[in-house]
């Protein structure tokens, strides 16, 4: 999987340009975090990008229908289970397990916060630092929607704090800033 073609294959299926936004959000932050582990950096991007394939077309039934869209794209296994685990104990049985998947779980919500830390700011997420991020992060009210336990329960799988994953969201997600109209 490249991410020109996780690309494509999101185009087929999603117009909402928050979800695009969020797509890019997440791939970005998928990327600083597989460089981190000393992954392949734009696999992981693309992974990332292709995570919610079907969620415009099927919100109320979010990664139910995501094998029968990727399988006759020739989307292999390894990628399917990686986008089922991100919904693990919300939308989804599969347990993350690998590095690639348990770092998807994580980083798909705790993008949203940092995300909505950079719009609160003049520089956007150009100066950014993880200290305004973890003050976000405890206010419920911000961002309310961006679940805390869940990105708490991902941080502990990784064996990693809070703070240091949004860290890597940061870095990743500044490399779009543009894009993502956080700039």
């Amino acid at each position: 999987l490249t991410l020109e073609r996780a690309r494509t294959l999101v185009a087929e299926h999603v117009r909402e340009p928050h979800l695009l936004v969020h797509a890019l959000a997440v791939s970005a932050a998928m990327g600083r975090m597989a460089a981190h582990f000393g992954q392949d950096e734009a696999y992981w991007q693309a992974v990332g990008y292709l995570h919610d394939v079907d969620f415009e077309r099927y919100p109320d039934a979010h990664l139910a229908h995501v094998r029968e869209l990727l399988e006759p794209e020739g989307i292999d296994e390894e990628v399917i289970r990686a986008v089922e685990a991100h919904g693990w104990g919300i939308c989804s049985d599969v347990e993350p397990l690998s590095l690639m998947e348990k770092s998807l779980f994580t980083v798909d919500e705790l993008t949203g916060i940092v995300q909505a830390t950079a719009l609160m700011r003049p520089a956007g997420i150009a100066d950014l630092g993880v200290s305004s991020v973890m003050k976000k992060f405890k206010d419920k009210r911000f961002a309310a929607k961006c679940d805390r336990e869940v990105i708490r329960k991902g941080c502990a799988m990784l064996g990693m704090e809070v703070s240091e994953v949004a860290g890597l969201c940061i870095e990743g997600m500044r490399g779009f800033m543009e894009e993502l109209g956080i700039g």
